[in-house]
This record gives C-alpha cells, structure tokens and sequence, in this order.
C-alpha cells in the first residue's frame, strides 16, 4: 500500500528528495524511518493529516522537511546538505489516527552519501 522511490547515491552536501504513494486509502500520519547498516530503525520524521504537526530527530532539523500531498496521497522528504551518516536504507510509514503504532510500511529505498 506504500510505494517509496527516490533514493541513490549523493556526495556529501548533496540533496536528495524521496517520495512515498499511498494507495488505496489515505492516511492520519506519514514518517520516514531510516535503518543504517547494524543500526536500529529510528524515525527521521512524521507529519500529520492537515500538516500542521511536524517532528523532526535532532540529526536532520535544518536539513530535511517532511511534506504531503493528500490529493495525491503521498508524502515526500527533501534532504539537503546530506552527510554520510545519513547513508541507510529509508522507509515510509503510516498510522491512523489516534493509534501509537505504524502497521503499515513501504519497502526501504537505499540513499547513500559518499564523502
């Protein structure tokens, strides 16, 4: 129901945007997670319906922004200046509304950044 494209390869300082379509119903909560090599999975960002709430991890603020398009029902990520510790495997997630829990995963897009 998740479909995430975007990822490749960047040199450090780069950008890159990844995208996620939803299909078949929409969503209360987008987030990107990212899993680095022997790494546990960490959320990256999330936003909710009207995009209105927005929640960044440290490591990305200033530098990634979370957006959605609820007419297209997808969910992007602009990464700019791109460090090499950001290199992992990224994936999009959902969850409805007033659930904890993210039950539904796009499969993971590769971004690595080179120094």
């Amino acid at each position: 129901q998740l479909q995430a494209s975007g990822g490749g390869l960047v040199q450090a300082g780069g950008s890159l945007g990844l995208s996620c379509a939803a299909s078949g119903r929409s969503f209360y909560t987008l987030a990107w997670f990212r899993q680095a090599p022997g790494k546990e999975r960490e959320i990256v960002a999330r936003i909710n319906w009207s995009g209105s709430s927005t929640y960044y991890t440290d490591s990305v603020k200033g530098r990634f922004t979370i957006s959605r398009d609820n007419a297209k029902n997808t969910v992007y990520l602009q990464m700019n200046n791109l460090k090499p510790e950001d290199t992992a495997v990224y994936y999009c997630a959902a969850r409805d509304h007033l659930t904890a829990q993210y039950h539904y995963w796009g499969q993971g897009t590769l971004v690595t950044v080179s120094s």
